[in-house]
This record gives C-alpha cells, sequence and structure tokens, in this order.
C-alpha cells in the first residue's frame, strides 16, 4: 500500500515487537501445529472441539504476526531529540492547574503506549496538545472529566 502509516516506535519498543514475532514464529506455530496435527488423529473433524479450537487459535495467532510484520515493516524508530520542544520520544514533567503533583510522560507512538507505565501517545489528546510545545508553555487539553490547563516544567 502506498499510504502504508508509519509505526513509531522507539529502539526498546521496536525490539520488543520483533522478539514477540520470533516468538510466535519459533515457538508457537509449531505448537498449535502440533495440536492440529494431534487433533486430526482423534478421528472425525466435525464432531473435535479440539480441532476447531486449535484452528481457531492458530487463526489468532497468524493475524497477530500478519500486524506485528507490518508494524515491523512500517516502522520509524523514534528517540529524544533531548531539545526544549516536545517531540515524539520526549521526556515531559507537567503538573495540571490547581494541582501540585507533577506527572512525567515519555511521548510515544500509539504502539507503545501505556498512560499507566507513563508513555503517552503521540495521538492523545494531550500527545497531541503537547508535541511542539515548550518548557514554561501552558496549554489546555480537552480530557474525559473537562478542559484542563497543564504546564510544562520540564522536557528532556
Amino acid at each position: 500500500m502506498a499510504n502504508d502509516k508509519p509505526t513509531f516506535l522507539t529502539p526498546e519498543g521496536k525490539q520488543k515487537l520483533e522478539s514477540e514475532l520470533e516468538w510466535l514464529i519459533n515457538t508457537r506455530r509449531p505448537e498449535v501445529a502440533e495440536r492440529i496435527r494431534q487433533a486430526k488423529e482423534e478421528g472425525d473433524l466435525r464432531e473435535n472441539a479440539e480441532y476447531d479450537d486449535a484452528k481457531r487459535e492458530q487463526g489468532f495467532l497468524e493475524g497477530r504476526i500478519k500486524e506485528l510484520e507490518y508494524l515491523l515493516k512500517n516502522a520509524q524508530l523514534i528517540t529524544s531529540t533531548g531539545g526544549s520542544v516536545v517531540s515524539l520520544g520526549s521526556t515531559v514533567t507537567i503538573v495540571e492547574d490547581g494541582y501540585e503533583e507533577e506527572e512525567t510522560y515519555t511521548v510515544v507512538g500509539a504502539t507503545e503506549a501505556d498512560p499507566r507505565a507513563g508513555r503517552i501517545s503521540n495521538e492523545s489528546p494531550l500527545g497531541k496538545t503537547l508535541i511542539g510545545k515548550k518548557k514554561g508553555t501552558k496549554v489546555k487539553v480537552d480530557t474525559p472529566g473537562g478542559l484542563a490547563t497543564f504546564k510544562i516544567l520540564k522536557v528532556q
């Protein structure tokens, strides 16, 4: 496809996807194939729940393999620029107006986003708003709880 969307990944995120793909191809695929082979030996496939289950698992497995291959084929590595402007790969410390507790996030691509682990997507409302902003800037973000204002304290 000519308009394949890039997959923004940190080097660690790319390694994690490559490891998962390798495990699925070299370990899970042969295990599922063996389950199917054993289920076939049990006889009538029309009434064989183990065969049906193994074939269903094979379908999910092959779908995940294709997804990982697509993501990795379109991978665009991101690294922290260390500059004063928020970009993909930046680690940003912010504080919400009216609160004292600082929050620190790394802006990553959607594939690696995990807000609980401090990794927000560049496509999320907060990530999208932070991109291109500098330390000291106040930004307004439309959150599920309403409009919130954050001050950028630090950009790494």
